[in-house]
């Protein structure tokens, strides 16, 4: 009967993935087919386009990909190893009360919702970077910019990653520790060496969650992105575009091309974090080979 009971629910739950890629896929590729009539777009200029003005037609992805991209690599470069250290420090290295108390502060960190990072970027991180960019002679749009981005997307995306790095660390088995220290190897030695290494598989979990996040945020990062009409963005201090504010940003119509385009910027979305997941799945298979 259980056994019946969790076929159903696997079912359901694989259902409802099939039923929302399938609706973004067919309002996607809707607006670059033949029948669409007036606004049809073209896939060609779509994905190699440099410009996103929805008032001249001009639909470009291109520039967004990029954006979204180069935000997420450096705020993921920025909490992974954060995540990590701070996972091993409160499992292996904190007293138990300060263990507890950082344990309930990520807990906490990751429940909040996203519209309050959000408000907290407009009236923090945006002040601090528009300081630091006068301070080093650059101009901004009032704090707006890539470098929000990234440090906003870096904040958001540590807890998640924290949080399973804490229960991979701490699934590890004390045999293997104790083997470790038995054979002459420090207690820092054996945390990195050994711990890390035995939960390698959670905290890379962690990652893939952590990328999933940072890539598919919009609300919060709508506020503190600008949504550059040309691109790419390589200056930190200028305002940027990522495919989850583009599509937060077009969401006030309801029929048309404008409207439409924004599922097909889900459909790149959707593909992006696939292939970024079999990027981190292949990368740490390789970790495991070398290791063994």
């Amino acid at each position: 009967m259980f056994k019946g009971l969790f076929r159903i629910c696997g079912i359901i739950a694989g259902s409802m993935i099939l039923l929302i890629v399938g609706f973004i896929f067919i309002k996607g590729v809707s607006v670059f087919l033949p029948s669409y009539g007036e606004g049809r777009l073209s896939f060609i200029d779509f994905m190699t386009g440099m410009t996103w003005q929805a008032e001249s037609g001009q639909y470009g992805v291109l520039f967004i990909i990029i954006n979204t991209l180069i935000s997420s690599f450096f705020a993921i470069l920025i909490s992974f190893p954060i995540s990590v250290l701070t996972a091993l420090f409160i499992v292996k290295i904190a007293p138990r009360w300060l263990s507890s108390i950082l344990q309930t502060v990520i807990e906490l960190l990751a429940a909040i919702p996203s519209i309050v990072y959000g408000v907290f970027a407009s009236g923090v991180i945006v002040m601090a970077v528009d300081w630091l960019a006068v301070t080093m002679g650059f101009g901004t749009f009032g704090g707006r910019s890539l470098l929000s981005v990234v440090i906003l997307l870096a904040i958001m995306t540590l807890p998640t990653m924290t949080s399973l790095s804490i229960t991979a660390i701490a699934s590890v088995s004390k045999d293997l520790e104790n083997a470790s220290l038995a054979l002459g190897a420090s207690p820092t030695q054996t945390n990195f060496k050994v711990v890390l290494a035995s939960a390698k598989s959670g905290i890379f979990a962690g990652l893939i969650l952590g990328l999933s996040r940072a890539l598919g945020e919009a609300t919060a990062v709508s506020m503190v992105a600008g949504n550059r009409a040309l691109g790419p963005t390589f200056n930190p201090f200028d305002i940027t575009r990522t495919l989850t504010s583009t599509m937060l940003s077009g969401l006030s119509e309801t029929t048309g091309a404008d409207y439409d385009v924004r599922f097909s910027v889900g459909i790149v979305l959707i593909v992006l974090i696939f292939i970024s997941n079999m990027i981190i799945h292949a990368v740490k298979r390789k970790v495991g080979h070398h290791e063994s």
